[in-house]
């Protein structure tokens, strides 16, 4: 049986965790040590069977505990060249792997596949999950719907999808402009309105579960990513989707699919 949650979701730091009946990995480790271990607990998990985290790109929120997390429990470590450059500390070598966005990554019974986006860091990757016949896709920090983005959708029983801001509480919110820019353009985030159009229009009927994630703290709540999506797929009969939230403050339900 295939297990996935999020550990943590927002802006303030990000952690997803995927396991089969033996191994288990983890996406991004952007809160502390401590705060994982307890919020996995609080799931029933374990760091037993963690055989490796794999890194999105170098922003804090993504990469805040993978040293201590890494060191203390011999974890190995994936994440792109160019990613791992850009780091403002390192990873023991023995525990460091580099990959690419055009090879996948085995560990076991679960195949990764890591595939390029637009986003403004140095090497932004997402990935693909699989493992048993189940894709679960993570996909957040994402400035547009790009052609990976579509592809692995349309291959996944699961997303975790970026729903970041709602456009009007951005627009007329505190940020400075320069930051309303970023957070709204290509390499910035996807909007909650983006994000229901990616499933409207791209999402196919093998798509059951879909994770709202990544929600902003400042330009959004969960009522209101909640509430957009469930108007859109209203256009879409065939599709039978279960809509879950994640959250900034703790761990979000576990989903099993058998």
């Amino acid at each position: 049986m295939i297990k996935t949650a999020a550990i943590a979701s927002g802006s303030n730091g990000n952690c997803y965790f995927f396991e089969n009946e033996n191994d288990a990995v983890l996406v991004d480790a952007g809160v502390s040590c401590k705060q994982i271990l307890t919020r996995m607990g609080n799931l029933g998990l374990s760091m037993d069977k963690v055989r490796g985290i794999f890194v999105t790109h170098e922003h804090v929120d993504h990469v805040r505990g993978i040293d201590v997390l890494s060191r203390k429990h011999e974890i190995p470590v994936y994440m792109t060249r160019d990613t791992y450059d850009a780091l403002r500390f390192e990873v023991k070598d023995e525990l460091l792997n580099f990959i690419n966005t055009r090879k996948n990554v085995k560990i076991s019974g679960i195949e990764v596949f890591p595939f390029a986006k637009r986003h403004d860091a140095a090497e932004p990757c997402s990935f693909m999950l699989s493992s048993e016949g189940k894709n679960v896709s993570i996909m957040t920090d994402i400035g547009v719907k790009c052609d990976n983005v579509v592809k692995y959708l349309q291959h996944s029983d699961v997303a975790f999808l970026e729903s970041n801001y709602d456009e009007d509480m951005l627009k007329n919110g505190h940020y400075p402009y320069f930051l309303k820019k970023r957070v709204a353009g290509d390499d910035g985030h996807l909007s909650n309105y983006q994000a229901s159009l990616l499933v409207l229009e791209h999402a196919l009927p093998r798509l059951k579960n879909v994770f709202l994630s990544h929600l902003s703290g400042n330009n959004n709540t969960p009522e209101l990513a909640h509430k957009t999506f469930k108007t859109f797929l209203k256009q879409r009969k065939d599709l039978k989707i279960n809509t879950l939230m994640t959250s900034r403050q703790n761990e979000s339900k576990l989903l099993s699919l058998d």
